[in-house]
């Protein structure tokens, strides 16, 4: 077990966090954010910044995200970086590895505490492990399936996390798209955020685009609108004729989670 350089935050160094991979390896670790327990595909980010982003991009649903870069919480979180267009859903990742605890915030942007809003969106975390040792893993042996658990009271059910670990069956074949998709057609006009002035409006848009949802984030939609394009987001499984119908300049296909190929078996042919 790595203790974090800012152990004192946890004075008994009693784990209350696990990691334990499909393989029956377990890392521990402190616990952060929400308490409970999630599966998932365990991936890495190197981002140095924009981690709000990454956390509610619905192309990492039934995903852990290991972020590489050890600062994370420097900015705090607010409601206007996060990327699902529904600000009450919470697809996006299912767990966060981190090497340090939560960085307290220091930025005039902030609205809350990393950790609060984990708890808030109940996303679990771990920190105090070698996130560069799980990431030469990853790099070496793909991306393990595993179970992300915390619990406070440092109490865990080994036997059950790892059963649940090795008997998930991955990402592969999965089609998440329906889980992050939007239910109804929608339109957007919101451009992106400048200096002193925040987000814009566009007015006098020059081209109509249809935007296909299969996971899409807010600051696609707003460098669309950005460039002059009148945007009208369709859930994943419009028709052909219903997007033909609106006789678009152009069709945007966003991405998304999961595994393409299941994704596929509605997406191609309407694409086609």
């Amino acid at each position: 077990m790595t203790i974090p350089e800012n152990s004192s935050a946890w004075p008994d160094l009693k784990p209350t966090a696990l990691l334990v991979l499909a393989d029956g390896t377990v890392l521990e670790g402190f616990g952060l954010g929400a308490e409970g327990q999630a599966v998932g595909e365990v991936c890495f980010n190197t981002a140095m910044t924009g981690y709000e982003e990454i956390l509610t991009d619905p192309s990492y649903a039934g995903q852990l995200i290991t972020f590489t870069f050890p600062h994370i919480g420097n900015v705090g979180t607010n409601d206007e970086d996060i990327e699902t267009v529904n600000m009450a859903a919470t697809p996006g990742a299912r767990g966060v590895i981190l090497r340090s605890a939560i960085t307290d915030p220091s930025n005039y942007r902030s609205a809350k505490h990393l950790d609060a809003w984990l708890k808030a969106r109940g996303i679990i975390g771990l920190s105090g492990i070698d996130t560069r040792a799980l990431t030469a893993l990853i790099r070496s042996k793909g991306m393990p399936n595993a179970v992300i658990a915390h619990a406070r009271d440092g109490k865990f059910d080994l036997h059950g996390l790892k059963e649940e670990a090795r008997e998930w069956p991955g990402l592969e074949g999965m089609d998440l798209v329906p889980m992050v998709t939007s239910a109804q057609r929608f339109t957007w006009d919101e451009t992106p955020w400048a200096w002193e002035k925040g987000f814009g409006r566009q007015t006098a848009p020059e081209f109509n685009v249809v935007a296909i949802d299969y996971g899409i984030k807010r600051n696609i939609l707003r460098l669309l609108a950005g460039e002059g394009c009148k945007i009208t987001v369709v859930p994943a499984t419009t028709s052909a004729e219903d997007i033909l119908a609106m006789k678009p300049d152009g069709v945007f296909l966003s991405n998304g989670p999961g595994d393409p190929a299941a994704t596929g078996k509605y997406a191609v042919p309407v694409i086609k």
